[in-house]
């Protein structure tokens, strides 16, 4: 009896024992795929939430108080540099004006006689320069009134847009009362903020800023047609926020774009010696990045990395690993740090173009 129960032992053991080496030869079979960081140079895509802004963008305002006669445009229109727009009731500074000129005209007749008796030395010269100075006085406040009385006509100052009202046709309005705003949007000024080291980076590599084109991205997703020009960088940085304030010139021709959109600064930015690694290679643990690197015995280890830039299915590397570092692309849910694997390794050159990212 006891040779039949240590005959089962040993049976079983010996079955035990198979069942672990065909498990083991099994896992030694599943080869994963490796590859390395590829490094070159490269281009990014950085995208910067920008402000639209009209070449010109006035707010039109009564220089005149009166009430608001005539309205010579509508909400919405275009108008032209010259074009009439408002007109505020003009009839006291046209009595004004009239006023004036009655007034230089009887000071013009004094001064006329006067000038007479200085010819003959009746009066002194003193007398003369006094009603001289008389005379010029009148004249100025003719021009005075002229002015007054132009200005109850307000006509448009450059060709544009015209906005909202804020007057209605007949209101009593002030001197400086706010009626209208107008914007040329012949082109557009786009502004961006950009952090220093950016803004550091784009100066290095940018010899002539009006050579650098950039899109924009309007707030339906669509890229606008027209590239713009990156002209002017404002003088200072922020110390909030440690960025400084690009301001690229669009086109607008086609008047798609209005004062006061919004957008995104699609801008490219050279990246010299960039380490490359495929996006689906990394995995996250606590909001940092990780990916497995393959030692020389064939045994992964986690290890973070700091991401520089991001683009589509891939990530630009900032440290954690080099170039001839292993790092394993497919299966990193099927292992753990410090398991030994057996892969199928493939150059980056060739993983790189049949790339996407997907969850295994």
């Amino acid at each position: 009896m006891k040779r039949v129960f240590m005959l089962m032992s040993l049976c079983g053991l010996y079955f035990c024992t198979s069942c672990e080496e065909k498990k083991e030869e099994k896992e030694e079979n599943v080869k994963l795929l490796v590859t390395t960081p590829l490094q070159k140079d490269t281009t990014i895509t950085k995208e910067y939430v920008a402000q639209i802004h009209a070449y010109q963008h006035i707010e039109i305002r009564a220089l005149e108080k009166g009430y608001l006669q005539k309205i010579f445009v509508d909400e919405g229109q275009v108008v032209h540099e010259g074009q009439p727009m408002f007109q505020i009731t003009p009839t006291i500074y046209q009595a004004e004006l009239k006023k004036s000129q009655a007034e230089a005209n009887y000071v013009n007749i004094e001064y006329q006689n006067t000038k007479r008796l200085a010819d003959k030395n009746i009066v002194s010269g003193n007398e003369l320069a006094l009603s001289e100075a008389k005379y010029d006085k009148a004249k100025a406040d003719v021009s005075l009134a002229q002015a007054h009385l132009q200005f109850t006509s307000i006509k448009a100052p450059f060709s544009g847009i015209m906005d909202h009202f804020q007057g209605r046709l007949g209101s009593l309005v002030d001197e400086g009362d706010l009626l209208t705003t107008l914007s040329d949007n012949s082109k557009m000024w786009v502004y961006f903020n950009v952090p220093e080291a950016e803004y550091l980076a784009y100066k290095e590599h940018v010899q002539d800023p009006n050579a650098v084109n950039v899109n924009l991205l309007m707030a339906n997703n669509e890229v606008f047609q027209y590239p713009g020009k990156v002209q002017t960088i404002e003088a200072d940085f922020n110390n909030e926020t440690g960025n400084i304030a690009f301001r690229a010139t669009f086109p607008n021709p086609k008047g798609l774009l209005r004062n006061g959109e919004t957008g995104s600064i699609l801008m490219t930015v050279p990246l010299k010696h960039a380490l490359i690694v495929p996006q689906k290679a990394t995995f996250e643990v606590l909001e940092k990045k990780f990916v497995y690197v393959v030692d020389k015995n064939n045994v992964v280890h986690q290890k973070e990395v700091v991401i520089a830039s991001e683009m589509p299915d891939l990530y630009v590397i900032k440290s954690g690993v080099s170039s001839t570092d292993k790092i394993l692309l497919e299966g990193i849910r099927k292992v753990k740090d410090g398991d030994k694997i057996s892969y199928t390794y493939e150059a980056p050159e060739k993983v790189l173009p049949k790339l996407k990212v997907y969850s295994e």
